[in-house]
C-alpha cells in the first residue's frame, strides 16, 4: 500500500492544534475532512452525560460487512507544563534532530496520524475487499473518559453495529518500535479509608484513642501480605497508598480522625466485589471504628493470544524483524471499553517521553508505524 498522506505532515498538523482535554481544537475538522474526501462515511458525536462537560467524538466507516475492524485513538493531550522548559515549543510541531517534537507526539497524535494515513491508503486502493474499517476517535481519554470512547461504543451498541476486533494506538513500545504489544490491562480501584478515635491531650494518651495509630496498623495489615501471586499474563496485583491525613492543627493533640487513600491495580484473578471483600476482611482482623469506600475506574481485561494478536505480531515482525512481547503492564487506557465487545490489543509508538517536557517521536518510527498499520489492514482484509 502506498500512502496517500504523509503521516509526518499529518502528525505535525495535529500537534499544532493545542487540544488539551476535552478540546479537540480542530483536529476532528482536519481528520474528518480527509476521511470524508477519501470515501469514508463520517459522523461527529457530542456526549455530555453523565459528566457535565461535553466531548466531541469522531466516527468514520469504510466498506461493509464482516469482519469489522476498528482503529481507536484520542487527539486530546495533557497540558504541556512550563512551556519555557521545552527545547522546542510544545505546539510548534518542530522537526529537528530526527524527531518530531510536541505535546501529543507519542500520546497519541503520532499513532492517529499513522493509522489515518494507512486507512487513507486503503481507501485509495478501493477500500476493504470484504469487511468494514472503522476509525473511532475521542477527545476525552486523558480526562474523565466518560463522554469519549465509552459513550461512543455504547452508542454503536445501541444502534446495533457489530465489532469484531479493535486496535488502540496507545504508545506501547518500551525501547524500540515493535518490541511490545499490549494484550490487556489491570483494573484500577481507588479506596478511601477513614478511622475514628477519640480526641485528647498527648500527655494523657490513656484518655484518648489515637486515630493515627489505628490507621498505621490498618494500613500495615493491607500491606503485609500480597493480594495474589499473579497469573500467566499479569503481574501480582499491587496496592499503593497515595495519601494519609489527620488534619491535626497542633502537636500536643491526639487526633480523633484519620483518612487514607490508596489505589489497587488488580489483575483478572479478582472481581471488584471480591477484591473489596478481601480488603475488608483484612481490616476487620485489626478492628476499630473504620469505614471503607471503594470506587472502580477500570476493570481488568485480557485478549488471549489468538487471531488478532497473531495478526498484529505478524505485521510487526514483517516490518521490524522483531517479535513483540505480549504485555499487560501500565495504566488504564480506552482499550478497557472494548473488553465486552470484541478482542482488542494496543500497539503504538515508543512511550518513553509521554506526558513529559520535550515529548517527541522519531520520524522514522512514524513512517515505520504507518507501514505496520498498513500490514495489519492487509492481513485483516486479505492480501497479506
Amino acid at each position: 500500500m502506498g500512502g496517500s498522506v504523509d503521516p509526518v505532515e499529518l502528525a505535525r498538523a495535529l500537534l499544532r492544534r493545542p487540544s488539551v482535554t476535552p478540546d479537540d481544537a480542530g483536529c476532528f475538522d482536519l481528520l474528518g475532512g480527509l476521511l470524508e474526501a477519501a470515501g469514508f462515511h463520517v459522523e461527529r458525536h457530542r456526549f455530555h452525560a453523565p459528566h457535565p462537560v461535553p466531548v466531541d467524538n469522531l466516527y468514520a466507516r469504510l466498506g461493509s460487512g464482516r469482519p469489522v475492524f476498528a482503529f481507536s485513538g484520542h487527539v486530546d493531550v495533557v497540558p504541556p507544563g512550563e512551556e519555557a522548559a521545552w527545547t522546542h515549543p510544545p505546539f510548534a510541531a518542530t522537526v529537528a534532530d530526527g524527531f518530531l517534537w510536541g505535546r501529543g507526539a507519542c500520546d497519541m497524535k503520532g499513532a492517529v496520524a499513522a493509522f489515518t494515513a494507512a486507512a487513507l491508503a486503503l481507501a485509495r486502493e478501493g477500500g476493504p475487499p470484504a469487511g468494514t474499517l472503522l476509525i473511532l476517535l475521542t477527545a476525552d481519554e486523558e480526562g474523565p473518559a466518560r463522554n469519549g470512547t465509552r459513550a461512543l461504543l455504547e452508542h454503536l451498541r445501541l444502534r446495533g453495529e457489530p465489532l469484531d476486533m479493535a486496535l488502540v494506538g496507545e504508545p506501547t513500545c518500551v525501547e524500540r518500535l515493535g518490541d511490545t504489544v499490549k494484550i490487556g490491562r489491570r483494573g484500577s480501584m481507588t479506596c478511601t479509608l477513614e478511622v475514628r478515635g477519640r480526641l485528647g491531650h498527648v500527655a494523657y494518651a490513656e484518655r484518648a484513642d489515637n486515630a493515627a495509630h489505628r490507621m498505621v496498623r490498618l494500613l500495615a495489615r493491607l500491606l503485609d501480605e500480597p493480594l495474589d501471586a499473579g497469573t500467566p499474563h499479569f503481574a501480582p496485583s499491587g496496592l499503593q497508598i497515595t495519601t494519609v491525613d489527620v488534619g491535626n492543627p497542633t502537636a500536643n493533640l491526639v487526633p480523633a480522625r484519620a483518612r487514607a487513600v490508596f489505589n489497587v491495580r488488580f489483575n483478572d484473578r479478582h472481581t471488584p466485589e471480591g477484591l473489596e471483600a478481601l480488603l475488608r476482611r483484612r481490616l476487620a482482623e485489626v478492628g476499630g471504628d473504620w469505614t471503607l469506600a471503594c470506587e472502580v475506574s477500570a476493570l481488568p481485561f485480557l485478549t488471549e493470544p489468538g487471531p488478532l494478536v497473531e495478526t498484529v505480531r505478524a505485521a510487526v515482525e514483517a516490518e521490524t524483524g522483531t517479535t513483540p512481547r505480549l504485555s499487560t503492564a501500565g495504566g488504564t487506557s480506552d482499550a478497557r471499553f472494548f473488553r465486552d465487545l470484541c478482542p482488542v490489543v494496543e500497539f503504538g509508538l515508543v512511550g518513553t517521553t509521554i506526558h513529559q517536557v520535550d515529548e517527541r517521536v522519531a520520524v522514522t518510527d512514524l513512517l515505520e508505524l504507518t507501514r505496520i498499520y498498513e500490514g495489519i489492514l492487509r492481513r485483516v482484509f486479505g492480501g497479506g
